[in-house]
């Protein structure tokens, strides 16, 4: 069955989303249920937990922790619905290769999985957008463009790899507004932590990200970077446990949480 995308996401509750995804509608969740926060997932076995844990606690900005799970738990205090289940997409790991994108976990799913559900920088968009900063890859209906960097996160335990960003383009003289915008948002990976040249992060292309889509980086424009939530995915991918399963990059669970809950004065 043919789930269609429904004409204003942006109003949808999270639940109403989570149905949709469940039925099997597959899509990028930026601009999904407007106000509601938006996380990554990453599920390890229980033995690999504790170097998670040690891992997102080592590099706060690109893994800020919002739940995490009991072992085989399929919810969490702020996410009500089915975590093998209700987001759009999955990416299932073995030895850290990536062995399947599915759209439902069930099959592989483990009770001695501890799901982690770690800060998106879709949280601050709306704020983004509320404050007359176009937020590119919205405009364009596309998912947002993330590329591993030349930057090693500090390891943990068994768990190493790359620093992943995501990147959206901003005018020149919006820049400050941007940067004061996304910095009340610490726990969903806050200000930009590098603006400009893209070389500076070891990124050699701009057209060619590792996740998502390129989008269009226009003249008077300067490219900021955020770090990303699919970091500790970058990580299982470098060393290699030899099960894990994440969201597929931009296919994010939507929480029960409000975005409110992550602000600053």
């Amino acid at each position: 069955m043919t789930v269609a995308t429904p004409e204003d996401p942006s109003a949808l509750s999270p639940e109403q989303a989570r149905g949709l995804f469940r039925e099997g509608l597959s899509v990028p969740t930026s601009g999904w249920s407007g106000g509601w926060t938006q996380a990554n997932l990453l599920a390890v076995p229980r033995e690999h937990a504790y170097d998670v844990l040690l891992f997102a606690q080592r590099n706060p900005r690109s893994c800020p922790v919002l739940d995490v799970t009991e072992p085989g738990e399929v919810r969490s205090a702020i996410f009500g619905g089915d975590l093998r289940t209700d987001l759009p997409g999955y990416r299932v790991y073995v030895d850290g290769e990536p062995a399947d994108e599915v759209r439902d976990v069930r099959e592989v799913w483990r009770e001695d999985l501890v799901a982690f559900l770690i800060g998106c920088s879709f949280t601050f968009e709306a704020a983004l957008l509320e404050a007359g900063v176009a937020v590119r890859h919205v405009e364009a209906g596309s998912n947002v463009p993330m590329y591993r960097t030349d930057r090693a996160c500090r390891p943990a335990g068994g768990l190493s790899g790359p620093l992943v960003v995501s990147m959206r383009p901003v005018p020149a003289e919006q820049v400050a507004d941007a940067v004061r915008v996304t910095s009340r948002y610490p726990a969903v990976h806050g200000a930009p932590l590098h603006v400009g040249d893209p070389a500076a992060l070891g990124i050699a292309d701009l057209g060619a990200p590792d996740f998502g889509d390129p989008v269009e980086v226009r003249d008077g424009e300067v490219p900021l970077f955020w770090a990303c939530g699919v970091t500790p995915q970058a990580a299982v991918m470098a060393s290699r446990p030899p099960f894990a399963i994440g969201h597929a990059p931009g296919m994010m669970a939507i929480t029960d949480a409000r975005d409110s809950d992550h602000l600053i004065p």
